[in-house]
């Protein structure tokens, strides 16, 4: 693999090799079958995501005429766009092998993914039905034309290129759009106890006659296609329009950006796919693709479950947290001492519990909260809203420019503006990721704050699938620091100081710094002196080199990064104490751990931020102490088990080969298993 040659990988290679390491479990045989299936989908949604932001931000810095080197750690934008698209490619074809392979071994179960050419003749009546009844409708059929512009395709969705050979000679181009409301797989009626299903794509070509015949064609074929535009946000300048009227249009505009990938059917010929480009005014510069079969395979994270437990994980059942109960309120188990839940191992339930029971208790007073995704239906906003018509005075902070998730946001900030909600709509420049909440409530005539504060967003869906630590607890001095944050937010040129909590954009790079150079001079003396990380990645070069620095001067140094790492770990001389895994299992890895050795007296916090340049200068971010014993020594018994993974861990090195970390002589340990485990042990002691 190329890479930049100086101290770092650069962060959007980095990223590639974090989709190698989704499309590894699609590849592993010990992954359940639909299970595999739906990560083909998880690397394909992730690569759309990539092409939308990171590629059209390298897009732009090139064709703004910048080399962008010193941006891109040491590579000009030019020659990572063709690194960035060869690598592409290369992912592709293997994913089209392991797909080939899942769908071999699903017919031996007894589920069989079919194309046109391969429908029995028990189905055709069905499938012309569902034709009919179901796709037809809402079909939209694009005549092309010489004298006719093309109408603006949109971003990510699929197009059957269609090539008519009429009788007359001539050639007739028309697109079919596969809308994302048709269900993209079809479930044809059992035959003999054998399961089949074909994708909306393949009913088209089924159906193509009862499409276009009235036109005089002698032959027809459909091929594939897709195209994907640059999804960042541009905003007006217009003083006249709300910070929400300027985010909803900038969403809106997303449809018309500049188109940075196109995706077609690899068999396509080169006449129709020249056409085709030049009607789209796809360039040279665009990263030009060519795929398989099937685009949009992004669906396969919702391929049908067929009643196929046993070719799916088994779910685990959310486990209650010792010492909290559903039976008592909430505000007096936290009264008395703090609690840690570790989602999706702990329920989320409790979080939601205490915000309804909040907007019941006539004794709070005041509730803020920052929200930076909900779920599609949120009892998070559900519990809010009725806070704020039971008289309690409701401050919420909603960042409306949460990546993708900009038209959800408004439509739930406008429903608790309506509310009566306070609706904070951030900082001018800085998106507000802190996860976070305070609730102030009136006990024996004076005012008493509980709350909490997380590394992951307020979400019940991805709660289910996201790990994610959310600390409760009713410590007057952590909460009198986190409501300082609301205040900050409320008077943005107000800069407060913080006694505990480590916040962004003014000390995170600080504070993290002095806590390093404390294990930097714990070494000098030698005493004891080590770092335990737990991320999602890590690219900002200035934390990078502090790490070196520490490094070199003898600390002991184990992360787990999920994502991007452009950290090289393991170098003589400059990374040699370093050692890096990540761990991509069932569950996505969202938390966020600092430990430092501290002498052997562990400084330990839970964050919502990475250590990437955005979290730590471009964004509002949190990261709290802890300081209860028990719970300290929970997240050190947690980052442990993580570090012994030997299943799902892969070592990070300057080869970025994603090897997996052999069991040396061990028992194997799936860290997330193990997990549930332990706290599953936890609750019989």
């Amino acid at each position: 693999m190329t890479k930049s040659k100086n101290s770092y990988i650069n962060r959007e290679l980095s990223w590639l090799q974090f989709n190698a390491r989704v499309l590894q479990e699609a590849a592993d045989k010990d992954v359940p079958l639909i299970e595999r299936l739906r990560f083909i989908g998880i690397f394909s949604n992730n690569l759309d995501e990539f092409f939308k932001v990171r590629y059209a931000t390298i897009k732009r810095i090139d064709q703004a005429g910048k080399g962008g080197k010193s941006q891109l750690g040491g590579i000009k934008a030019s020659e990572l766009l063709t690194q960035i698209t060869e690598t592409v490619i290369e992912h592709q074809t293997t994913s089209l092998g392991i797909l080939k392979d899942i769908h071999k071994q699903l017919s031996k179960q007894k589920i069989h993914i079919i194309n046109e050419t391969q429908i029995l003749e028990d189905h055709h009546e069905f499938i012309k039905n569902y034709f009919f009844q179901e796709v037809s409708p809402g079909l939209v059929t694009i005549i092309l034309n010489d004298n006719v512009e093309l109408p603006l395709l949109k971003d990510s969705a699929a197009y059957l290129a269609i090539n008519m050979v009429l009788n007359s000679g001539k050639k007739q181009y028309a697109l079919l759009e596969i809308s994302k409301s048709m269900d993209r797989f079809v479930v044809l009626p059992e035959i003999n106890g054998e399961k089949y299903i074909i994708m909306v794509d393949d009913l088209l070509r089924y159906c193509l006659h009862d499409i276009f015949n009235i036109f005089d064609y002698k032959s027809i074929r459909a091929h594939m296609i897709k195209i994907t535009r640059d999804g960042e946000l541009d905003f007006d300048s217009d003083l006249s329009k709300s910070f929400m009227a300027k985010i909803s249009d900038s969403v809106k505009d997303r449809q018309i950006g500049e188109p940075v990938r196109f995706v077609y059917d690899k068999t396509l010929d080169e006449k129709t796919l020249e056409y085709l480009m030049e009607k789209m005014g796809i360039d040279s510069k665009d990263s030009v693709i060519p795929g398989g079969r099937y685009h949009n395979r992004r669906d396969y994270m919702g391929f049908p479950s067929l009643g196929r437990n046993d070719l799916l994980y088994a779910k685990i059942e959310p486990l209650p947290v010792k010492g909290l109960t559903f039976n008592d309120s909430i505000f007096k188990n936290i009264s008395e001492q703090d609690f840690l839940l570790h989602a999706p191992y702990n329920t989320f339930s409790y979080v939601v519990k205490f915000l309804r029971e909040s907007a019941l208790d006539p004794n709070v007073k005041t509730i803020k909260i920052t929200i930076y995704r909900l779920a599609q239906i949120s009892h998070v906003a559900s519990s809010l809203i009725n806070a704020a018509k039971n008289g309690k005075r409701v401050t919420v902070s909603i960042e409306l420019r949460a990546r993708f998730d900009e038209e959800a946001n408004i439509e739930y900030a406008e429903q608790m503006q309506s509310a009566g909600v306070k609706m904070l709509f951030g900082v001018t420049g800085l998106k507000v990721h802190s996860k976070m909440c305070v609730i102030e409530r009136r006990e024996n005539n004076k005012t008493k704050r509980y709350g909490f504060v997380s590394t992951g967003n307020f979400n019940e869906s991805t709660a289910r699938f996201y790990t994610d630590f959310t600390l409760l607890t009713a410590d007057q001095k952590l909460l009198k620091d986190i409501n300082k944050v609301f205040d900050f937010l409320e008077v943005n040129y107000k800069i407060n100081r913080y006694k505990h909590i480590i916040t962004s954009p003014h000390y995170t790079k600080s504070k993290i710094f002095a806590l390093i150079d404390q294990e930097i001079e714990n070494a000098k003396q030698n005493k004891p002196a080590f770092m335990k990380i737990k991320m999602n990645s890590i690219s900002s070069y200035k934390m990078i080199d502090k790490l070196y620095e520490a490094s070199n001067a003898g600390v002991k140094i184990k992360m787990i990064v999920r994502g991007i790492c452009c950290l090289i770990p393991g170098v003589k001389g400059m990374s040699e104490n370093i050692e890096v895994i990540s761990v991509v299992d069932k569950f996505l890895e969202h938390t966020r751990l600092y430990i430092f050795g501290n002498n052997n007296d562990p400084k330990i916090y839970i964050s919502s931020a990475d250590w990437m340049t955005r979290n730590i200068e471009n964004r509002v971010e949190v990261s709290c102490p802890i300081y209860q014993q028990n719970i300290k020594e929970e997240l050190q018994d947690i980052f442990e088990i993580y570090w012994s993974d030997n299943v799902k861990a892969r070592v990070i090195s300057s080869e970025q080969d994603n090897a997996y970390r052999k069991a040396k002589n061990k028992n194997k340990v799936r860290a997330q298993f193990a997990v549930y485990d332990y706290y599953q042990n936890r609750l019989k002691k």
